[in-house]
């Protein structure tokens, strides 16, 4: 007895010599009055140091005295594209986008002729621009008064988030010039969560099944199974994921989508491989794992009860893809042959997850949203910051006015439909098709972070 008492004390001899280690290291870390902006600053590092994907890279002796958005920038690797900081209690400080402020996005092209035209590519549904009667394939004249331009589109375009009304001079693409002009208001607001649209398609005796996949929010596992017991119970032999606008989300409900598609596939088959720094290390989840991540998420095997067991996909993307949506693309891979038709992704190889203050009040209202993992398909293939380039290249917007999406004449959707019923390769020349000058969603303003779970 006496000697187990004699063990105790000399742990806690070595506990206490610890503690006293910590407290020293802590007193030399600047010490800052709580609720300044150097005490938040503070937190802002700690943070990252802990969690960070580039933590390494950090400044040692940063300026605590920069605001907090200026200090988080100066933490960041000039690698990082993506992480951001919000104050949840300041409005203003949130990424702002055309998307994001008023449902819709549009592209400036030059035509084959010379000639400068924007057009409307995305309207999202129930949104203001929707309200407002904006639909794709509309073109802008002018915005605030002003004809856009190649050389005032970017700063148009950047300008637009001071506004919270947009003046629109709007009109219709009839034989080779802009017609039927007339000027329209558009009024800062929300735009409900957008539905998955599907269509069948038939020739032959073929079905082709169409899904239209706007992004990934958390808790869309029931709509997938929806949409793919429709799909199972009508035979189609082929499918086209549209993820040309989809910006990413929850990794789980991307997880879903690819559990739906492949044949051969187990609750244990290897989906996703993380990679962190020193602290994160490396996670890697089956399909199960990672679907059971997001919390009320049915189990694997009532997914796999409407598995359409394919040996190839065809996915429609562009510039606009990424996050999650890449990860379906890359992390299918390993299971069935991916058909890419239409332009490179953006190239968001990297995870993370929202990092605040959970004390009880809450002393930091700032909200960060780092980089924390890069990630990569089962067999450990990854890095495509670059984007990830399609096999068929096709420039969207050859042909105006554009057709609505899940319309088979639209040009990317058509493109992939000849390849499945001609078995013709779509081979599109490039002199001969207009050029993008800009386009309000790039760079990406307003990519909400992709979700670790």
């Amino acid at each position: 007895m006496k000697k187990f008492l004699k063990i105790q004390i000399i742990v806690l001899i070595l506990i206490s010599i610890v503690m006293i280690s910590c407290n020293r290291t802590d007193d030399d870390s600047p010490d800052f009055p709580e609720g300044s902006t150097e005490y938040v600053n503070l937190w802002v590092q700690d943070s990252m140091k802990r969690y960070y994907y580039w933590a390494d890279q950090m400044p040692a002796k940063p300026d605590y005295h920069l605001p907090t958005k200026d200090f988080f920038k100066s933490l960041l690797s000039p690698q990082d594209r993506f992480s951001f900081i919000v104050n949840t209690s300041d409005s203003s400080t949130y990424p702002l986008s055309v998307r994001t402020m008023f449902g819709f996005d549009y592209t400036l092209l030059q035509l084959p002729g010379g000639e400068v035209v924007t057009v409307i590519k995305l309207v999202l549904k129930n949104s203001p621009a929707s309200n407002a009667g904006l639909e794709r394939g509309v073109l802008i004249k002018k915005i605030n008064g002003q004809n856009i331009t190649a050389s005032n589109a970017e700063q148009l375009t950047s300008a637009i988030p001071s506004h919270t009304v947009l003046d629109l001079t709007v009109g219709s693409w009839v034989n080779g010039s802009i017609e039927n002009e007339k000027d329209i208001k558009v009024y800062y607001g929300y735009s409900l969560s957008q539905p998955l649209e599907s269509k069948i398609f038939e020739k032959n005796g073929k079905k082709t099944g169409y899904l239209y996949v706007y992004d990934f929010p958390d808790g869309m596992v029931n709509v997938l199974i929806q949409k793919f017991a429709e799909f199972k119970s009508l035979g189609i032999q082929e499918l086209i994921l549209d993820l040309r606008y989809n910006y990413g989300g929850s990794v789980s409900s991307a997880a879903a989508l690819c559990s739906l598609i492949p044949s051969g596939i187990s609750a244990n088959s290897p989906f996703i491989i993380y990679k962190g720094n020193k602290n994160g290390g490396e996670v890697k989840r089956t399909f199960s794992e990672q679907i059971a991540y997001t919390s009320g998420a049915p189990d694997f095997s009532v997914l796999q009860a409407y598995s359409l067991g394919l040996s190839k996909v065809y996915v429609l993307t562009s510039g606009s893809t990424a996050s999650a949506s890449e990860i379906v693309i890359n992390n299918l891979k390993p299971y069935l042959q991916v058909i890419q038709a239409g332009d490179t992704t953006l190239g968001k190889d990297m995870a993370g997850f929202v990092i605040e203050d959970k004390r009880k009040p809450k002393k930091i209202t700032w909200q960060i949203h780092p980089v924390i993992y890069k990630v990569f398909n089962a067999q450990g293939e990854g890095n495509y910051s670059s984007g990830i380039a399609p096999q068929l290249q096709v420039n969207e917007f050859k042909n105006l006015p554009l057709s609505p999406l899940g319309d088979p004449d639209e040009v990317l959707l058509s493109s992939v439909l000849n390849t499945i019923y001609s078995k013709s390769i779509y081979n599109g020349n490039p002199q001969e098709q207009p050029k993008i000058l800009y386009q309000s969603d790039s760079p990406a303003a307003g990519l909400s972070g992709l979700k670790f779970k």
